[in-house]
């Protein structure tokens, strides 16, 4: 619950009218305009799971001498603009200017943990978790600059590090307040925040300063990391996952590679190092010329992997089970649809690199790696070491959401630093060892079974989920690592990870009487871990796609007959804005609309999307010609931010949905370029339009999954509508839509 102060006589004013009045706000010494006025509001819910081990003001935030904040937070910078989203509900809580408070972000030791970066969670737990903090902060400094001044708290002005007392018109920084302390008060309920309507950055649209720097071209990128005297490293890969070293002859290797500094064998894993990249890459590949493997376990029929799924699957558990299924899917007709997808990559445009430094007694890494604690522990058992000897600093990367082959590449680099200390050594993944070691997103198979009622509404409803794991995820199971699985001994994992993001968005958000979620885990042939929205893309894909089939069925417009089963005022909000975004849209022969809609996780964010496409019937070529999405995040941070999270997760979607497919035989990946792996091309994305609804009273929700999992609905239901053709099996490409 929460309760709002009085009305102060700025908010009377400002909602009188409009009433421009200009301060020199520190030459006037903060006065009736200052920030520090606005109204405050208890905030009395629940604090974020990041605050679980992280309870007091310091470990969150910290005063400068300078008169700036810094601000802590155990989160990574994925191109999601986290770094902005926190300074901006800092410098609102703590009425700062923006350029005044600092965001320091993932470093072990420093920051506080926050596990992994990911499941659209940053917004909700470390900004949220700033929020609070720098609230706290403030009630604390006022409080203590009371008793300084000796001046009741209703007397002061906050502004810019400065609190002022509006009588004797004596002023103390911030600095001045604490004397050389930090703030360890714990943050506790209830939190005095600044009012959603009387908000200065929060809500708006403040740019990301390192948009500028990539657009030039500076060093941004882990890739770019360089370090004076450092050396370069090349580990010679296995040719399977299962493959053993039985031999490996480098006699020869200083003869024909010049710069060769040392040779790392350790059980069946193998680097080299070097003092330049190229030597490192010709000494590599001089070694996998020269050295014998075991044969690799084969892979299943390509043709024949979905059966490959069902016959290697384990019995089914029941995820959900709300009224009879079985009685209401027995007494009526029902309709049944099948709906595959393929595994996809990550398929980082930049390939995996990782920087270590190991100086006798602390291991140092640099990695791009979205969860560096985690990533810490699974070294420390890999290494025997002791986790506050091994200090990482998070890096950014060159983009993708999910767990990357990044915290291979820091394995790579810390074992091969320990072996030669002292320097900075660099270790840099080639893109085919990207492509074919890659842990996957994995392949999925969705059935749904449903029926209607007399009145033309889901009476049932059975989904059946075939799924991998969705996340191998480093942590202190160091086997997560894929280095480990190679040394002697071998670490193996001790689990399968998280399997529950399989069956993740199955059970429709829909008002549906009869509905059953059954899945059905397997341990496929290839690695997998998670990969953006994790099970959600494939099973809104058939949720949505299935949506559509049974509005047909019903004799109604698929939108309509979305919103009949829908009582979520939010849900209903963001298909209606969409239906509005397209209402005026023509469309020629061979064109179609289609639409989706998902609440993510069914506890999240709500989207709905829309997409144009036009189909060639002759070559079956499709052609993206716009996208629409409604988003209802409840606050807004950063409007420009999340508009970009939404257009970004849109079109990654929908180079999956129409290209995306890791290609094999039964001895070998064979998608290791982007020739046979293609993605998206600049020419083929489509205009993106995107609408926010802000509900500022509402909690805030992150949104970097949120816009994945109905792209593919939508662009299939317009594959439909443009030609008749209805594809479920991903990617839809022009051979499929020929075949139909």
């Amino acid at each position: 619950m929460t309760t709002l102060h009085l009305k102060s006589r700025r908010r009377f004013l400002k909602n009188m009218g409009f009433i421009s009045v200009g301060f020199s706000l520190l030459g006037s010494c903060l006065e009736v305009e200052d920030p520090s006025m606005a109204t405050r509001m208890d905030f009395e819910g629940k604090l974020p799971g990041s605050m679980g081990h992280a309870k007091t003001v310091n470990a969150w935030l910290e005063i400068l001498e300078d008169g700036n904040i810094r601000v802590l937070s155990g989160k990574v910078e994925l191109g999601q603009g986290i770094r902005t989203a926190i300074q901006q509900v800092a410098a609102e809580e703590l009425d700062m200017d923006l350029e005044k408070v600092l965001v320091h972000l993932a470093e072990t030791g420093r920051t506080p943990n926050e596990g992994y970066t990911g499941a659209s969670a940053s917004i909700q737990n470390s900004a949220m978790s700033v929020r609070y903090a720098a609230a706290t902060a403030r009630q604390e400094l006022l409080a203590l600059a009371s008793k300084k001044l000796n001046t009741p708290i209703d007397d002061l002005l906050l502004y810019n590090g400065i609190i002022k007392s509006k009588q004797s018109r004596k002023s103390l920084t911030f600095a001045e307040i604490l004397e050389g302390e930090q703030i360890e008060k714990e943050v506790m309920l209830p939190i005095p925040i600044k009012d959603y309507r009387e908000h200065r950055y929060v809500g708006k649209s403040i740019p990301r300063p390192d948009i500028g720097e990539m657009v030039r071209g500076q060093p941004t990128y882990i890739q770019d990391l360089r370090f004076p005297g450092m050396v370069h490293a090349r580990v010679v890969r296995p040719s399977g996952y299962e493959s053993k070293l039985v031999s490996m002859n480098g006699t020869g290797l200083i003869d024909e590679v010049s710069g060769v500094l040392k040779t790392v064998v350790k059980g069946s894993f193998v680097g080299v190092i070097a003092e330049r990249e190229h030597q490192a890459i010709q000494a590599s590949q001089y070694l996998k010329n020269n050295s014998e493997w075991t044969s690799a376990k084969p892979f299943p029929e390509s043709e024949s992997l979905y059966d490959y799924i069902k016959g290697m699957a384990n019995a089914p558990e029941t995820v959900k089970n709300e009224g009879d299924v079985a009685k209401a899917i027995n007494s009526v007709e029902t309709v049944k649809s099948i709906f595959t997808k393929p595994y996809i990559k990550h398929a980082s445009l930049g390939p995996a690199c990782g920087i270590a430094m190991f100086n006798g007694d602390v291991l140092h890494i640099w990695s791009h790696s979205q969860g560096i604690y985690p990533l810490r522990e699974g070294l420390a058992t890999m290494l025997n070491m002791d986790p506050d000897k091994i200090h990482i600093t998070s890096v950014p990367g060159a983009g993708c959401f999910g767990h990357s082959t990044a915290d291979d590449a820091a394995t790579d680099a810390a074992l091969l630093a320990l072996e030669y200390p002292g320097k900075h050594l660099r270790v840099q993944w080639s893109r085919q060892d990207e492509h074919i070691w890659d842990p996957y997103g994995p392949a999925m198979i969705t059935e749904i079974e449903a029926s209607l009622d007399e009145n033309h509404k889901i009476n049932s409803w059975n989904v059946e989920v075939w799924t991998d794991s969705h996340s191998t995820r480093p942590n202190r199971d160091a086997g997560t690592l894929l280095a480990a699985r190679y040394l002697e001994p071998p670490i193996q994992m001790k689990s399968r990870g998280y399997l529950g993001g399989g069956h993740r968005n199955a059970d429709p958000y829909y008002t549906i009487p009869n509905l059953r979620v059954n899945a059905h885990y397997y341990n496929g042939p290839f690695r997998v871990s998670s990969l953006r929205s994790l099970g959600s893309f494939a099973n809104i894909f058939a949720v949505e796609s299935f949506m559509d089939v049974m509005a047909d069925k019903a004799g109604q417009d698929p939108l309509e007959f979305r919103l009949n089963h829908l009582e979520d005022e939010r849900a209903i909000a963001v298909i209606q804005k969409v239906q509005a975004l397209t209402s005026a849209q023509n469309k020629e022969d061979g064109e179609g609309i289609g639409y989706a809609f998902m609440r993510y996780k069914n506890t999240d964010a709500y989207i709905a999307v829309a997409a144009k496409v036009t189909v060639d019937k002759n070559n079956g070529n499709v052609g993206l010609i716009k996208m629409w999405a409604a988003v209802d995040v409840g606050e807004v941070i950063n409007m420009d931010g999340l508009t970009n999270q939404i257009e970004g997760g849109m079109i990654q979607a929908a180079s999956w949905t129409l290209k995306e497919e890791v290609t094999f035989n039964t001895t070998e990946i064979t998608s290791t370029d982007w020739i046979k792996y293609p993605i998206l091309k600049f020419s083929e994305v489509p205009e993106v339009e995107v609408t926010i609804i802000n509900r500022p009273s509402e909690n805030a929700k992150g949104a970097g999954e949120v816009p994945v999992p109905p792209t593919a609905a939508a662009i299939a239901n317009a594959i439909y509508n443009a030609s008749g053709f209805r594809i479920n099996d991903l990617p839809i490409t022009p051979e499929k839509i020929l075949k139909s």
